[in-house]
């Protein structure tokens, strides 16, 4: 009730019932969300939410943790994520991260594909949109945990 009165003080719809509501209203949507404030759908008893990418980029970003391990072995660097099915080797440090962003987009797009609803790769969502939405030098500070 009180998010409903909000939008309605501050002039500006956050709200909208339905697909040809939304439909109708795509560009305020857009707009409301690239603001940084969240705009909702509903259709029938489910609640879609409309954010700014670059927000829930920084939110994953800082939640999502970078739980990458790194073993030398046989003069080379392993990079894997325990509990995710990513790995990616070379003989550098740097090489090894590199690949593994590639290993990374590889995982996002199969689990999009068709993971998405696996019971072992169902909670990787907000991996998944990590990925999705950040650069490859942001994937790569994500991984080393820079700036942490």
């Amino acid at each position: 009730m009180y998010a409903m009165y909000a939008a309605y003080a501050s002039g500006v719809n956050t709200a909208y019932t339905g697909f040809r509501d939304a439909r109708d209203h795509l560009k305020p949507i857009l707009d409301v969300a690239g603001s940084g404030r969240m705009v909702t759908v509903t259709r029938g008893d489910q609640l879609s939410a409309v954010v700014s990418g670059e927000q829930l980029r920084r939110f994953l970003d800082a939640t999502v943790q970078p739980r990458a391990r790194v073993v030398m072995e046989d003069g080379a660097f392993a990079v894997f994520i325990p509990g995710v099915p990513v790995a990616a080797e070379a003989t550098s440090f740097a090489d090894a991260v590199d690949e593994m962003t590639v290993v990374l987009r590889d995982y996002a797009e199969d689990w999009e594909d068709h993971l998405y609803g696996a019971p072992n790769h169902a909670d990787n969502w907000g991996l998944v949109n990590l990925v999705r939405l950040s650069s490859d030098d942001q994937l790569r500070a994500w991984l080393v945990g820079d700036g942490r």
